[in-house]
């Protein structure tokens, strides 16, 4: 294998050499498919829920405690 043949970048869905008008796919075909599995949903960052902090509690119970003061059907 020669050294210009280890430089010829391959398209990131099927392996085909890339094409430049293209890049980083080898065509319209390959770019399409891989904007459907981004607009589908298919490539998702995976998020892990984290417990609320001291502070995110802090203001949910500040949030709380004000809506109830502010309540307009509430008599003082």
């Amino acid at each position: 294998m020669t050294d210009k043949e280890k430089k010829i970048a391959k398209c990131s869905l099927c392996d085909e050499p890339r094409s430049e008008k293209y890049r980083p796919f080898c065509s319209k075909r390959c770019a399409d498919l891989d904007l459907n599995r981004w607009l589908t949903g298919q490539y998702a960052i995976p998020v892990e829920e984290q417990e609320p902090d001291d502070f995110d509690k802090a203001l949910g119970q500040s949030h709380l405690a004000s809506s109830e003061t502010n309540d307009p059907t509430k008599l003082n």
